[in-house]
């Protein structure tokens, strides 16, 4: 099972299209919201060089924002 952390924000609707996504595939994952967590803060910008969201992180592969194409394939879910 690949390791996922998502760091998102309360109001990101992205991060919330991520997590439903993520919980509707059966889809463990950390989250770590960034508004408020400067250490998670912190990684995600190291991690992904900016600060929108979502940054998610798949095994150490970073994706910025929701593109479930891509996570559809890192992961290996059929469409």
């Amino acid at each position: 099972m690949a390791k996922v952390t998502v760091y998102s924000t309360p109001s990101c609707v992205y991060c919330k299209m991520a997590k439903e996504f993520f919980t509707k595939n059966n889809v463990a994952y950390e989250e770590f919201n960034v508004g408020s967590d400067l250490k998670a803060r912190e990684e995600m910008v190291a991690k992904s060089h900016q600060l929108g969201v979502p940054v998610i992180d798949i095994d150490g592969k970073i994706i910025v924002g929701f593109d479930q194409k891509n996570i559809e394939g890192i992961l290996g879910i059929a469409a």
